[in-house]
C-alpha cells in the first residue's frame, strides 16, 4: 500500500506526476488518478512489448498479459485519465515487427500518444540478456544480437544521451521510421502533455501530517 499512500499525498496536494507501468494494479488507485486528472495533474503510460501472450510472458514473466494492459488503457481512458503507450523494449528481429499492430491496438483501446525505446543493455544486463536470449531463442540468438549491435555501432550498448534509447544507423532509422509512420496512422503521433502544477496546493498543518495519521 506504499504506492497508494504516496498517491494520496499527490492527490491531496494536486502535485503533478507521470506514471509508467506494465501492471493493471494501477486500477486499484483509479479514484486518486481521477482526482488528479480533474486538475490536469497526471499522465499514465502503459508499456507494451507484444500482442502475443506467449512472447510477452517470456519477455516479462511477472507482468500483466497484453490483453490486461489494453484493458487497463481502456479503463483509464473511460475514467478521464490521460493515457499513452510505450513500446519498450523494442528488440530487433524479436518484437519490432509488431510495432504496427501494437500501435493500432493501443489506439483502439484509447491511448492518446505513443513512444518507444530500443532495448538497453548497460553493465551486467548484457550478460543477463544474452543468457535469456540463448535459452529462449537458441536458433535466433546470434541474429538478434547482430541486429542489436547494428543499432549501436557494433556494440551491445551505447550510453550516450540521445542515442542509448533510440540507437543509430540504418536499422535504428528503419525502426524509427516504421514507428513514426504507424503512430501517425493510428493517431498517436502527438507528444504526451506535461502534467500541470497550476492547481498545486501546499499541505495544511505541515508536511509530516500527510504521512502520519
Amino acid at each position: 500500500m506504499i504506492s497508494r499512500r504516496c498517491l494520496e499525498v499527490f492527490a491531496h496536494c494536486r502535485q503533478p506526476l507521470s506514471i509508467v507501468t506494465k501492471i493493471r494494479l494501477i486500477l486499484r488507485d483509479l479514484d486518486l488518478l481521477r482526482d488528479l486528472a480533474a486538475h490536469d495533474a497526471v499522465g499514465v503510460a502503459l508499456s507494451l512489448t507484444s500482442l502475443d501472450a506467449g512472447l510477452s510472458a517470456r519477455m516479462e514473466p511477472r507482468a500483466a498479459a497484453p490483453a490486461d494492459r489494453l484493458e487497463t488503457i481502456r479503463r483509464l481512458k473511460a475514467a478521464g485519465v490521460p493515457v499513452g503507450v510505450l513500446l519498450a523494449p523494442v528488440i530487433p528481429s524479436l518484437n519490432d515487427v509488431q510495432i504496427p499492430a501494437l500501435l493500432a491496438a493501443a489506439a483502439d483501446a484509447g491511448a492518446r500518444w505513443a513512444g518507444y525505446v530500443l532495448l538497453r543493455l548497460p553493465h551486467q544486463v548484457k550478460d543477463l540478456f544474452g543468457d535469456w536470449l540463448r535459452r529462449n531463442f537458441p536458433q535466433r540468438a546470434a541474429h538478434v544480437e547482430s541486429q542489436i549491435r547494428q543499432t549501436h555501432g557494433g556494440q551491445l550498448y551505447d550510453a550516450r544521451f540521445g542515442v542509448r534509447q533510440l540507437g543509430e544507423g540504418p536499422l535504428a532509422q528503419h525502426i524509427g521510421d516504421i514507428f513514426r509512420v504507424c503512430a501517425a496512422r493510428s493517431g498517436l503521433a502527438g507528444e504526451a502533455s506535461a502534467p500541470s502544477g497550476a492547481s498545486f496546493r501546499r499541505p495544511c498543518g505541515g508536511q509530516m501530517n500527510l504521512f502520519f495519521d
